[in-house]
């Protein structure tokens, strides 16, 4: 807290007789008429007594001294401040402030606070009307009363004629602070009452935002930004590039620009992009257009990309219709197609079972000299397969390869799967050799498949060697692969073998499930060894589980 007696020089001491030096009015008479009738003239006598005081630059002591008898209460703090609410009297309103609240039995609430605030402001004394909004902030820390501060703002801004750059400072105040989302709220709490923040609280509010990893409400600030007409400049987007990065999220919308555009885009339109493509992946679609609409209308976006992600939009409903006509107005108006789009419209087709269709429109794509990338190959292996075309999935594959690209694991998996069901584990298994060269990384869900089929082929050294393969690539098997394990092995008649996983699993503190428990009881009492079965029952229902598996 600033110190007053900087702010008010050290006089001369004043005789207590002197009148003159109390507007007229000795301090004693003036207490006198205060205590025998607190009336509203004898209020207004000792507002214009302490103001006269502070105006003449008494110090501390004399200013006690005089005023030593007068209890302070709200009201009188107020018509004090207000007095002294004109910028000339500013540092004299901070010096009365500091002096009250030195007095015994009274505390300053937020009212005498915020009339405060408002007069340091008006007269530009910026540094302290920050450190009064940081002392006021903290002390309502814990009020349930979440709106209490700007709320008194609010309520004082008329009568100090203060101006709206006190609102911008209480958002930097609460940001500076790291009370990041009542700062949010504030924002829009503010703009309810008809005060917007300026770009410099936004970006000061995103800024502090994004240094303490919050990105996901970096985001839902900047689209607020744009939603209300305050846009980015440079200082924005570098911190908005800062939090693509720290998400890890940048080369992936890179490389979506690229699929659109061709080439490089400006770091202003990589996150716009980013921005409405992330509020279509929430299924906010119609947010996303609007927003898009009004990027469009100011610039902040390509034409291209911007068709681009409206044709995204209208697959994203299921409207292949729209799209194809926001596709043919694109063509129409002069713009390229290209691969992303391509890519679109083959997801849509392998995802309802047109896998025909879909080599239709990749054939097309390569035609026109559009390059597919590995999404493409991925919906085309994936949609393959759950349609129950797995050499048409294995070719995708193949082809893939021989563009030196690597199918995703979510794509390949749905192969495996497939392949593994149908009794097409060895192909599976060939083709994951090929890949795990070229850098492929599989997973759990991929090792499961591979050790299912195997298990229902009865080639149980298969699956022992996959379980190897697993610990020796780190992978650390989890629940799905030992229950894999143990029900591969039980359909191959080692059931002992599978209890050894189970024995495996409780000493890395994998906790088996019904399922396990069921397979191998099952399995115990089909080869005829019911006291095992029993046991193995028991220990199931002492860990809380009951039958379920099917």
């Amino acid at each position: 807290m600033l110190s007053v007696r900087r702010i008010i020089p050290s006089l001369v001491s004043i005789s207590v007789k002197n009148s003159s030096s109390l507007g007229g009015h000795s301090p004693h008479s003036v207490v006198a008429k205060f205590i025998h009738g607190c009336t509203e003239a004898n209020i207004d006598t000792v507002v214009n007594s302490i103001c006269g005081s502070f105006r003449k630059g008494c110090n501390w002591d004399i200013l006690t001294q005089n005023f030593d008898s007068v209890r302070l209460n709200d009201l009188i703090v107020e018509k004090v401040l207000l007095e002294l609410k004109e910028p000339t009297d500013a540092k004299r309103a901070l010096a009365f402030f500091h002096w009250s609240a030195q007095r015994k039995k009274f505390e300053h609430g937020n009212w005498s606070y915020c009339i405060t605030i408002h007069i340091l402001v008006q007269a530009r004394l910026l540094t302290d009307a920050r450190a009064l909004l940081e002392s006021v902030l903290k002390k309502n820390v814990g009020i349930p009363l979440r709106f209490s501060v700007v709320d008194s703002l609010l309520s004082s801004y008329k009568i100090t004629v203060s101006t709206p750059f006190v609102f911008d400072l209480l958002v930097q105040a609460y940001a500076k602070l790291r009370m990041f989302e009542i700062a949010f709220d504030v924002c829009r709490y503010l703009e309810e009452h008809g005060f917007s923040s300026s770009l410099i609280s936004f970006n000061t509010l995103i800024h502090v935002v994004q240094k303490s990893d919050q990105v996901p409400l970096v985001w839902k600030i900047y689209e607020h930004m744009i939603q209300n007409r305050t846009y980015p400049n440079e200082v924005t987007i570098r911190t908005m590039i800062s939090a693509l990065c720290k998400e890890g999220h940048l080369q992936k919308y890179v490389d979506i620009l690229d699929q659109i555009h061709g080439k490089r885009c400006s770091p202003s339109v990589i996150v716009n992009t980013s921005l409405i493509l992330k509020i279509l992946e929430e299924g906010r679609i119609e947010d996303g257009m609007v927003l898009l609409k009004r990027m469009l209308q100011k610039s902040m976006i390509l034409d291209t990309i911007a068709y681009s992600l409206m044709i995204h939009a209208k697959v994203k409903l299921g409207n292949l219709e729209s799209a194809w006509k926001v596709y043919e107005e694109m063509l129409n108006r002069g713009f390229q197609a290209n691969p992303y789009i391509y890519t679109l419209f083959i997801g849509v087709h392998c995802k309802k079972g047109r896998i025909a269709e879909a080599h239709c429109l990749m054939k097309e794509m390569e035609d026109l000299g559009l390059k597919p990338y590995s999404e493409c190959f991925d919906l085309l292996i994936e949609g393959c397969a759950k349609a129950g075309k797995l050499e048409e999935s294995l070719m995708n594959c193949q082809k893939m390869l021989e563009r030196r690209l690597v199918p995703s694991c979510w794509a390949f998996n749905e192969m495996v799967g497939k392949l593994s069901e149908n009794g097409n584990v060895e192909q599976a298994n060939a083709m994951l050799t090929i890949l795990l060269d070229k850098g492929f990384l599989p997973d759990e869900i991929t090792y499961s498949h591979l050790i299912e089929g195997y298990g229902k082929k009865g080639e149980f050294h298969e699956v022992v060697k996959l379980y190897h393969e697993i610990e020796n690539r780190s992978l650390s098997p989890g629940l799905l692969v030992y229950m894999s394990m143990i029900r591969s092995l039980c359909l191959s008649g080692k059931v002992e073998e599978a209890e050894k996983y189970l024995r495996i699993m409780k000493e890395r503190s994998l906790a088996p499930t019904v399922c396990i428990y069921e397979t191998l009881i099952a399995s115990h009492s089909k080869k005829g060894d019911r006291t095992r079965a029993l046991r193995l029952q028991d220990e199931m229902f002492s860990q809380g589980l009951k039958p379920s598996c099917s």
